[in-house]
């Protein structure tokens, strides 16, 4: 009988846990142990060549995407307003090299040589179509049916069309007179709706299409101090949506991307010390012309029918402004007067 604590002088501890082994099962030590080794060896070699496979899987993933997204608009015509623009330079630049059938548009008949001579000096002749030039103004609303007539004329079709044309200004709203309020509307409202119009039906008869609205965030939220330039945004953002539902059955596509900045490309001006500027500021939270371009070219390429480009605080604004309205009033205010004490 052994009395607890006590070890009978007789029993002698192992001296490893092979003893163990050895003991339990004397005849299976060396097998278990040589299965237990070539296992541990079997791992240490297979992880890294399974870490190294996936990693390799995912840039080939990554690879073959980009180069759909490249070749997603080869031969399709595709149309991009304010082609004069950081993003629209940008696009014309992709889509071109992509092999689209490029029709570029904007107020400045000079401007737009110049970015065909640019995008001819840059491509390959042999895989690129040349460009072809439309001058369009948004802000002078009784000349698009004449830019529509002749945007329709460039191939007799329409595949894709790129509205990214914007007019902005800031101002306490009793401060803006009528008349600039009806420029922002025409330039940012009136004038898209009326080239969306204009194409529709050739669209409509073809049972194809894709129309992309490159909008500002102020569609999604109202800043103070853009009260009319907000309301053109929210105004257009509407239209867009009402109109996706309604041309769906014709195998169009509608997608809406906002955006909280695109950043010029030279130094942009000092950003803002006020509140508002964390949601509403030029940089860090612009997105860059190539950042915004990827983003229209994963939008056509999979037909998203919403993007948001902007970081998180943005975001959280847009949700508060629906699930707790009283709290972002709150916070605009607040930033109003911040705004107020800076200037």
């Amino acid at each position: 009988m052994f009395v607890e604590g006590e070890m009978d002088p007789r029993v002698t501890e192992p001296e490893s846990f092979r003893e163990v082994l050895q003991e339990m099962d004397p005849a299976g030590t060396s097998t278990g142990t040589s299965t237990w080794t070539s296992t541990w060896t079997t791992t240490v070699v297979l992880v890294p060549c399974v870490v190294v496979l996936t990693a390799g899987l995912f840039h080939l993933y990554g690879a073959v995407l980009g180069l759909l997204s490249k070749t997603c608009v080869r031969n399709k015509v595709l149309v991009i307003t304010d082609a004069l623009s950081g993003l629209g330079r940008e696009c014309a630049s992709v889509f071109h090299k992509g092999g689209a059938r490029l029709i570029l548009c904007g107020k400045n008949w000079e401007e737009l040589e110049e970015l065909e001579e640019e995008l001819a000096k840059n491509s390959d002749p042999t895989l690129t179509f040349p460009p072809k030039l439309v001058l369009l103004d948004f802000g002078d609303v009784s000349s698009l049916d004449e830019a529509v007539a002749e945007v329709l004329d460039c191939y007799g079709c329409l595949d894709v069309l790129v509205f990214n044309s914007s007019l902005k200004v800031r101002a306490p709203a009793q401060t803006l007179s009528l008349e600039t309020d009806r420029r922002l509307m025409d330039n940012n409202y009136f004038g898209p709706i009326t080239l969306a119009k204009g194409v529709l039906p050739s669209m409509i008869s073809r049972r194809s299409g894709h129309l992309i609205l490159v909008n500002s965030i102020q569609g999604r939220i109202a800043v103070p101090f853009r009260a009319t330039y907000a309301a053109s945004k929210h105004a257009v953002q509407a239209f867009f949506d009402c109109l996706r539902a309604e041309v769906e059955e014709y195998g169009i596509s509608v997608s809406t991307i906002n955006h909280t900045f695109i950043s010029p490309s030279g130094p942009g001006a000092r950003p803002s010390r006020s509140l508002l500027s964390l949601f509403y500021s030029q940089k860090p939270r612009g997105v860059s012309p190539d950042e915004a371009a990827a983003e229209v070219v994963k939008t056509l390429n999979h037909k998203r029918k919403e993007v948001l480009i902007a970081p998180s605080l943005p975001k959280m604004a847009v949700y508060a402004r629906s699930f707790f309205p009283n709290v972002f009033f709150a916070v605009m205010a607040a930033g109003v007067k911040s705004s107020a004490g800076n200037d």
